[in-house]
């Protein structure tokens, strides 16, 4: 089989990368929110089914459903590694966040745009220049900053332990279905790729769920609910999307920023309402860390590597 190769549009899929890590940047805080009404497993259950019936509708309008027909065995055993992927990147991520900051999750996760990165290199064979390699090790050094920070701040250090082991694991299958979802691209659209994952997720996970306890929530948690199903459809769209048209070593690249934007994003919300929101601990090295981050970032994806002799 043919390997996937971007579109080359790199201005597109340097705005969808980017739209995308500000979907995600924003998620942890309205996770956080809804945790305190809903146990993980319903929270994961909906986004999956709200993704799934919105998906189906948008591909029956546009008359797209027809490319699921004639799906070889190996299509078919990728989709089965990308749904499993992202379903244990969902709960696993949902599971550490319970155990962790906003902020902290998103710096804990940003060990899946890197292992998307180097699966870019050695699975699609992508190549990188020596200053993004150096943009790679800027924000390895910065997400250490960060943590070691964080980690000797935490009031429950067994607490953070076990949320770093959930967020790695999270990390490893959120990989798996990125590398998964890039190869199948070359057989079917990125939201047929994505109603594939949503449909088999709610299925798998409703025995888990508890539907009921969606009826008795407060005005707050349900908005928080209905925002983190829209950031699915709308964040993974933007994703999916950006990979057909970026190489994946760039894309996670950009998506290492995201602990950054989270930081921003949870220090704004902390002043317009700290009642609801709780400040994130910046001392001296997570605020250098996340600088590291952004230039490494920056490094990393729009360095571009030296031409091939005679190409």
């Amino acid at each position: 089989m043919a390997l996937h190769q971007a579109s080359g549009r790199w201005r597109l899929g340097l705005a969808l990368a980017v739209a995308t890590a500000l979907f995600w940047a924003s998620l942890p805080i309205a996770l956080k929110q809804a945790l305190t009404a809903l146990d993980p497993y319903t929270i994961t259950w909906f986004r999956f089914l709200f993704a799934a019936l919105c998906t189906f509708g948008w591909l029956a309008w546009r008359g797209q459903l027809g490319q699921f027909r004639g799906l070889e065995g190996t299509h078919r055993w990728l989709l089965a590694v990308a749904a499993i992927g992202l379903i244990g990147n969902y709960l696993g991520y949902l599971l550490g966040l319970d155990h962790t900051t906003p902020a902290n999750a998103q710096l804990l996760i940003q060990m899946a745009p890197l292992l998307f990165a180097i699966g870019g290199v050695l699975v699609f064979k992508e190549r990188v220049a020596a200053g993004q390699l150096l943009g790679y090790g800027a924000i390895v050094a910065g997400l250490l900053a960060f943590s070691t920070e964080q980690q000797a701040a935490a009031a429950q250090p067994d607490r953070y332990l076990l949320g770093i082991a959930l967020m790695a694991g999270a990390a490893v299958t959120w990989a798996g279905y990125a590398l998964a979802q890039k190869q199948l691209l070359q057989r079917l659209g990125s939201q047929a790729i994505l109603l594939v994952i949503y449909v088999a997720a709610a299925i798998l996970l409703l025995p888990l769920a508890t539907p009921s306890t969606l009826t008795g929530l407060s005005g707050v948690d349900a908005l928080a609910l209905l925002y983190c199903a829209f950031n699915t459809i709308f964040a993974y769209g933007c994703f999916a999307a950006a990979i057909e048209h970026w190489e994946a070593s760039r894309v996670g690249a950009v998506l290492a920023t995201t602990p950054m934007l989270t930081l921003i994003f949870s220090g704004t919300l902390s002043l317009l309402a700290p009642a609801a929101v709780t400040p994130e601990q910046l001392g001296p090295w997570t605020v250098g860390g996340a600088v590291l981050v952004v230039v490494g970032s920056a490094l990393a994806s729009l360095l571009k590597p030296a031409a091939r002799p005679g190409s």
